[in-house]
């Protein structure tokens, strides 16, 4: 089976900074990096080295071929990303010495996506396999309708956070991905808990605590390993990939999300984006 990923395409520059800024603070840096990076191409990657055969529909500008070359070279597909007049999307990201991170995002491309790639994408699919989108493209109530209608299962992890965007898929959804705040965030907007939405599997990340899957017998919690974080970026979307990743191999879903604990864990242990992402048999060693 394949999981399908319409999904954002980053260059992601990380800069290790004393704190996080505050309103009109300049700071210097004290170290510098960039990475292959946007939560799709996070996903892709996670969901590739945990095993699964991934396609990935963006597009990227003439700046972004060497995008699309670390994509190939983790093993993605990338004929259905396109190249457009626009630049590849860029990404600042800020990092304490905590771990936590602020990030400032310029777009770019992942607007641009023409609609054929989407579609002469999707021809190829098969029932059962799995599409996954974010909140960082366009045409995500096109692709949610479609795959349905195509008897895909669909996937969403609703960050950047838009309460609008989610309820515009929410009726196409298999399983929906949220983190504390943004599982608040979306309650708040439609008067709906997590275990009341109207989708079959919703899974809700807390970060250190682990995760909770609110689906057909009621809520499971999946503990997180204790480690030292240095960097939190892209853990939720290793989570993701590994996740979707276990399901196309027909785990359960709670193995699933243990594995993906497992992963999250590895990567909030390094700094960088995609590039870091751990490989299956990092993360099955690391869990024995």
């Amino acid at each position: 089976m394949t999981v399908w990923n319409l999904g954002s395409i980053n260059a992601d520059f990380i800069y290790q900074v004393p704190h996080l800024p505050g309103p009109g603070e300049t700071l210097s840096s004290t170290d510098r990096q960039v990475f292959l990076g946007g939560k799709g191409t996070n996903m892709s990657v996670a969901a590739a080295q945990a095993g699964a055969h991934v396609s990935h529909i963006g597009a990227v500008g003439p700046d972004g071929r060497w995008a699309v070359d670390r994509l190939m070279e983790y093993g993605v597909d990338t004929r259905h990303i396109a190249q457009v007049e626009t630049e590849t999307c860029q990404a600042m990201i800020f990092v304490d010495p905590d771990g936590e991170n602020m990030i400032v995002l310029h777009p770019g491309a992942n607007m641009k996506i023409p609609p054929e790639i989407l579609e002469q994408a999707l021809t190829r699919a098969e029932t059962g396999d799995w599409l996954v989108m974010q909140n960082e493209t366009i045409l995500q109530p096109e692709a949610a309708t479609l795959a349905s209608k195509m008897g895909l299962k669909v996937a969403y992890a609703a960050a950047p956070f838009d309460a609008e965007k989610v309820q515009a898929v929410l009726d196409h959804l298999d399983l929906l991905f949220l983190n504390a705040v943004e599982a608040q965030q979306l309650e708040e907007a439609t008067g709906t808990s997590p275990a009341k939405l109207p989708v079959e599997n919703v899974i809700v990340t807390q970060g250190g605590d682990g995760a909770t899957w609110f689906g057909p017998d009621g809520p499971v919690h999946v503990a997180a390993l204790q480690v030292e974080p240095v960097d939190t970026t892209g853990a939720g979307d290793t989570f993701t990939g590994y996740v979707l990743a276990g399901l196309d191999r027909g785990m359960p879903m709670a193995q699933a999300m243990g594995l993906a604990n497992t992963a999250a864990a590895l990567m909030v242990m390094r700094h960088g984006t995609a590039d870091v992402i751990p490989d299956l048999a990092e993360v099955q060693s690391f869990r024995a």
